[in-house]
């Protein structure tokens, strides 16, 4: 699978994330990644991934910041909204409404 920017342009922040997540895709072979740039200072970022199956959302976090930990201070400061879903609750989730359908940003 791919790692999908999905909505504008990339910048070099949001390569520098997409080459961190690279492993994590290579861990995880059946993760879904999206990431996009929200405002110039905020950068949302998605996976479903059915390894977080009866995961806390402390656990997940902790599992991906594994991943996201080498990235620069700029990057990990621009990380706004980080959404970790299983396949099951993309349905229910008010946060991946919010990365489907994002409210417009002013900045």
């Amino acid at each position: 699978m791919t790692i999908n920017i999905s909505r504008g342009t990339t910048d070099g922040i949001l390569e520098e994330i997409r080459t961190v997540l690279v492993s994590y895709q290579r861990d995880h072979p059946s993760a879904r990644i999206d990431l996009y740039r929200q405002n110039s200072a905020s950068v949302r970022v998605r996976i479903v991934d059915s390894d977080f199956s009866g995961m806390s959302k402390k656990e997940r976090h902790n599992l991906v910041w594994k991943y996201l930990d080498p990235i620069s201070e700029d990057a990990q400061a621009d990380i706004s909204m980080l959404v970790l879903l299983a396949p099951t609750e993309v349905e229910k989730s008010m946060s991946n409404l919010e990365f489907e359908d994002p409210v417009p940003s002013g900045l």
